[in-house]
């Protein structure tokens, strides 16, 4: 057995650092559309990257055009969604990029199977903002939609977004810019060591 193939199977384990002098790692960032979650991914990747970082940002939306363009919109299909970005991510992470996911992620099962996929190196951030105020923000237009009648479960409308029962940080973009926010995450990633002090 190599040793790529004893961390394949331990999730948890740290891998060896990348070429660049990196061990990877996964910010999982959940929330309502229109919560920031692709806002906060962006500007993330720019301080990552100016500080030598490998990024790769997995969106939702484009990712899913990718990797699940059969499925649909019922649990099981958002969940196996999930489950496809988790082992994307995580292959990502252990070959020493810094992967950011934003993903809606309505479901707990699906938070709690990325973090036992990926392991150590994942932290679960809530991008948290009101409904009202991601209705408001509408900037791909689906809440618009979702009134006429041309979207169908839309999340935190008429599909649940169940609440994240544990997450490791909760950004609040309702209340707070987003320069504070991206602080607040790469403080957060320092503290579990994924970032240097």
């Amino acid at each position: 057995m190599t040793s790529h193939d004893s961390f394949a199977g331990h999730p948890s384990a740290v891998p060896p650092p990348a070429p660049n002098g990196h061990s990877g790692f996964v910010l999982w960032m959940e929330g309502l559309s229109g919560a920031g979650k692709s806002t906060l991914s962006k500007h993330l990747a720019n301080r990552l990257t100016a500080l030598g970082w490998r990024v790769e940002i997995l969106d939702g939306d484009e990712v899913r055009r990718g990797l699940s363009p059969e499925l649909g919109f019922t649990r099981k299909d958002r969940e196996t969604h999930a489950h496809r970005v988790s082992y994307v991510a995580r292959v990502l992470s252990r070959n020493g990029v810094a992967v950011l996911v934003a993903l809606i992620t309505p479901y707990e099962t699906s938070r709690k199977a990325a973090r036992a996929s990926i392991g150590e190196r994942f932290t679960e951030v809530y991008v948290r903002a009101p409904l009202e105020v991601c209705q408001e923000r509408d900037v791909k237009g689906l809440y618009k939609g979702q009134k006429a009648g041309q979207v169908k479960q839309m999340t935190g409308v008429d599909d649940p977004f169940e609440e994240p029962s544990a997450p490791d940080l909760i950004v609040d973009t309702a209340n707070t810019h987003v320069d504070q926010c991206v602080e607040s995450i790469l403080q957060h990633a320092r503290s579990k060591g994924f970032l240097p002090h």
